[in-house]
């Protein structure tokens, strides 16, 4: 699991890649809550694009970023996520924290979901 972070105007993006599960997501959680803290955005934006497994620590880890926006009187939004990702992130809530955004490759019926 890594994470690549890009920074412009007030907008932070962390491009999530590979499988976010309970080993790695204390590594990216830091990674990000440093960015945040050092450039204070008014927009958090995780892309999961290149994600391909999460498990809960990922709900999890968008909560805490949520929080943390929120100290920052910022937004979080979550784009490019697979149907799978999509359905979970969907049936936990985090659509009332969130702006979530699916993937461009989703088919029909998932759009659905």
């Amino acid at each position: 699991m890594s994470v690549r972070i890009n920074i412009s105007g007030e907008v932070l993006t962390a491009y999530l890649e590979g499988e976010l599960d309970h080993h790695s997501a204390k590594d990216i959680r830091e990674q990000i809550d440093n960015a945040i803290d050092r450039n204070a955005p008014s927009l958090l934006i995780l892309d999961f694009r290149d994600l391909t497994f999460m498990d809960s620590s990922g709900i999890g880890l968008v909560m805490g970023r949520y929080r943390k926006m929120k100290e920052f009187k910022g937004e979080i939004h979550i784009t490019n996520t697979s149907p799978q990702i999509y359905k979970v992130m969907k049936l936990s809530g985090l659509d009332r924290l969130a702006r979530i955004d699916k993937g461009g490759n989703n088919s029909e019926s998932a759009k659905r979901a």
